[in-house]
């Protein structure tokens, strides 16, 4: 918006001519509030309508460009905001808001492939992702392979084929919490020209950057950290090249996603506290899972700062922090009827999916029908905890009594 169009809409209109009818006062009224306000939170937009100040200016606007409104689906000052601070979180220079994270995923999926085109996805994706490629995308004639997380840059690159389009990465997996080799992955897909995006939920532009590792796109779903009070639905989509978020950004358009102003003020209050959660999470999560690897009920805890987990050295030499996410593999002489019996023994961790919020969280999981037998050496039962922002001892307490269910 030029400063001459705002100046235009700051003034105060033109006195209206005198109207008695009640239905066309309740809309139109001359009073504007002054200007100058400010506050330590943005505005809260709520439009689908823009207004424009005459019919020039409604035609010279692209809503392409942020330099000025044109409809709500495109961007208020509110969602714009929110857009240039995940942008600064993730390292990136483009954002675009999504109304959830499978909804993010969905959208570089439909923005960057066409029939006949395939895409590699890991074995441990994000289930509802997997669920997208196979049921929705396979039926329009776009193929997939999967992958393993913990392959080499040379058995990836025998997995590429002139098709393949795009490479899906997950650092790491949320629930069996592999941590891939991913430069080594990235540069296999960058020699062969294939486009590189990840998952990067966990990491919650914190822990990992992406960008740095050569990966063209940053996925994230904001319902998690950023959030962080279990209350908004959300995902992001950041790149660094411009040509690339054109792509992103027109299918978003013709697509029709949009986000609420409410929902994004809600992440937007949460930003500000971002950083000393997620390290808040990350200690309680490491203090409860070094407690969980002495406990004789547990055969394996994976969190990929423990020395042991699948994928450690990566992380060790990638990331600088590690969420409140991990699993647990129990002893396998316990049925899964048992560990369930253990999960619903449980009283300050609730059971249900997501995770980032203020509650902890367990929830059970059949690894077979993500990670094929040889590839997964674990015969026990996996039950995966988010931790929230409860005391470590308290939860450590509850965890105990629960464990001593399983006899």
């Amino acid at each position: 918006m030029s400063s001459q169009e705002q100046g235009q809409l700051d003034q105060k209109p033109p006195a209206a001519p005198q109207v008695q009818q009640l239905a066309t006062r309740l809309q139109h009224h001359p009073y504007a509030p002054p200007a100058g306000f400010a506050a330590v939170q943005p505005g809260v937009h709520h439009a689908s309508t823009v207004l424009f100040p005459n019919v020039a200016a409604m035609r010279a606007r692209d809503w392409r460009s942020k330099a000025g409104y044109t409809y709500g689906l495109h961007g208020t000052p509110t969602t714009f905001t929110l857009e240039e601070r995940i942008a600064t979180l993730d390292g990136g220079l483009h954002c675009i808001l999504c109304p959830s994270g499978l909804s993010a995923i969905a959208l570089i999926d439909l923005a960057l492939l066409q029939q006949g085109d395939t895409v590699l996805l890991p074995e441990n994706v994000y289930g509802p992702s997997r669920e997208l490629t196979e049921k929705f995308l396979g039926a329009w004639g776009i193929g997939h392979a999967l992958y393993d997380p913990l392959c080499s840059a040379a058995d990836l690159a025998a997995l590429i084929t002139p098709r393949t389009r795009l490479l899906w990465l997950e650092a790491p997996g949320s629930v069996t919490m592999e941590m891939p080799d991913l430069r080594g992955l990235v540069a296999a897909a960058r020699a062969h020209g294939v486009t590189t995006a990840i998952d990067a939920t966990w990491a919650a532009g914190i822990a990992l950057r992406p960008f740095d590792l050569g990966i063209d796109v940053v996925m994230q779903a904001l319902t998690k950290y950023q959030s962080g009070g279990a209350d908004v639905l959300m995902g992001s989509v950041t790149t660094r090249d411009a040509a690339l978020h054109e792509r992103l950004l027109l299918a978003h358009m013709r697509l029709g996603l949009g986000v609420g102003g409410d929902d994004a003020a809600r992440v937007l209050r949460g930003l500000h506290t971002l950083e000393l959660r997620y390290h808040a999470h990350d200690r309680a999560a490491r203090r409860i899972a070094t407690w969980l690897q002495s406990q004789p009920e547990v055969a394996q805890v994976l969190h990929p700062a423990l020395p042991g987990s699948p994928g450690h050295a990566v992380w060790k030499a990638e990331c600088s922090a590690a969420a409140g996410l991990f699993s647990v593999v129990f002893d396998p002489r316990y049925t899964p009827e048992q560990v369930d019996g253990f999960v619903d023994a449980l009283r300050l961790f609730k059971i249900g999916y997501s995770w980032g919020g203020p509650v902890s969280l367990a929830v059970p999981y059949d690894v077979s029908a993500m990670r094929p037998r040889g590839r997964w050496p674990h015969p026990g039962a996996l039950v995966r905890l988010a931790i929230g922002l409860e005391d470590a001892d308290d939860l450590i307490a509850d965890l105990q009594q629960a464990l001593a269910t399983l006899g």
